[in-house]
């Protein structure tokens, strides 16, 4: 089992309330990942389309899992908080979405800056599509990721 199969196996128990809300890690590589969130019910707004909080929470895990996998060699030492995000709703969205992240820096980059400082901050940026490939939510969020003490 690869890092990233082994990440992509855990993610439901490292972070329940993705899983509760409904979210779906589709692939994760160094620093890329997406997920998905189908759409019912419990994850829909007033108008019958998707909630802006459904929404958020699938582009937060999938922003989550870009990051896990750039740091994959060293994530199980480490200690990674999402400090800040930003989140555009772009269209009303309906049905099926996707969520496509990637880090605003590479692994390697990444990992020297660990090694060198001890800790990182870094933007993971977010397209969130609809069926269509239409993108409905744009978003970046920012981690800062240290050493566990």
């Amino acid at each position: 089992m690869t890092p990233y199969e082994m990440i992509k196996a855990n993610l439901d128990t490292a972070v329940p309330f993705a899983t509760h809300v409904g979210v779906k890690l589709l692939e994760i590589g160094d620093g890329v990942a997406s997920a998905e969130l189908a759409q019912r019910d419990a994850v829909s707004n007033h108008i019958n389309s998707m909630h802006a909080g459904a929404m958020f929470t699938l582009g937060e895990a999938a922003s989550g899992a870009a990051m896990v996998g750039a740091l994959a060699p060293v994530i199980l030492n480490m200690r990674p908080v999402a400090a800040v995000a930003n989140i555009a709703f772009k269209k009303v969205a309906k049905g099926t979405l996707t969520a496509h992240a990637r880090t605003a820096r590479d692994g390697a980059s990444l990992m020297q800056s660990l090694s060198d400082e001890g800790k990182v901050a870094f933007d993971v940026h977010v397209d969130v599509q609809d069926a269509q490939g239409d993108t409905v939510v744009e978003m970046t969020v920012n981690w800062y990721v240290s050493a566990k003490r």
